[in-house]
């Protein structure tokens, strides 16, 4: 058996996430439907770097897959891409060693949030942005986002619904705003991200933006792990898993 790998991109609007589910349409089901095509009608399951919730967009989600075929990399890219729908693209495939895992091998996960901030809404935008009409204070923002930095409980910055199993620490490398005219990006980097940690984080730092909250009082919300004192969840088409990265040996 081969082990293959793909960088794989999709537009989330029309998915009911990432991971495979009776009777929806998701980013899953559409590969392993593909691939079981290729196989003849044998399944064939891919293993993706994590899940993405329904409406969330990836410019670089990963996965893998086994198979006994011995196809190049192109031939891989060019077989299942003829397969696929418009709204998902592989960017690339290669072989990987057997023992690699896209999901239990990686080191850190990069995901974008975008916001339109104008009064006046944009209807070719309202799948791929979060809409806001309010007056930001971007400088406040990327104060608050150097707050996040750092090893830290997220107990507050997660859904209170998810039953994670044992520790709530995350890393993060980065967390920062940048506006380009209308639009603001927020870049989160870390080591691994809990349940909707992206989306309050970005719904916390609009509260910052807004003079609902100070850049100070992040550390006060780390420690009291109470997830009804943080920002809002921000809506799924801001959302971007943006890239994974792997251990290079």
């Amino acid at each position: 058996m081969t082990k293959i790998f793909c960088n794989i991109s999709y537009d989330g609007t029309r998915f009911s996430g990432y991971q495979i589910q009776p009777r929806v349409r998701t980013v899953q089901g559409e590969l392993e439907r593909a691939l079981t095509k290729i196989h003849k009608g044998a399944h064939i399951e891919i293993h993706g770097s994590g899940r993405t919730d329904k409406g969330v967009h990836a410019k670089a989600q990963m996965a893998h897959f086994e198979s006994p075929y011995n196809l190049t990399p192109t031939e891989w890219k060019r077989a299942i891409n003829s397969l696929m729908p418009s709204d998902i693209h592989v960017n690339e495939t290669a072989e990987v060693p057997d023992a690699f895992h896209a999901r239990f091998d990686v080191i850190e996960k990069e995901y974008r949030y975008y916001i339109y901030n104008e009064r006046e809404k944009d209807v070719f935008k309202q799948n791929y942005v979060y809409q806001f009409p309010f007056a930001l204070d971007i400088r406040a923002m990327q104060q608050a986002g150097k707050q996040f930095v750092g090893s830290h409980d997220f107990t507050t910055f997660s859904s209170a619904k998810a039953a994670v199993k044992g520790s709530k620490v995350r890393t993060l490398y980065e967390v920062s705003c940048h506006r380009d005219g209308s639009q603001i990006e927020i870049v989160l980097r870390g080591d691994g991200f809990l349940y909707n940690m992206v989306r309050i984080i970005a719904g916390t730092l609009l509260e910052v933006g807004r003079g609902k909250m100070e850049p100070g009082d992040i550390d006060y919300l780390f420690a009291k792990k109470d997830r009804q004192l943080a920002g809002d969840t921000l809506p799924p088409q801001g959302l971007y898993l943006w890239n994974v990265r792997y251990d290079e040996k």
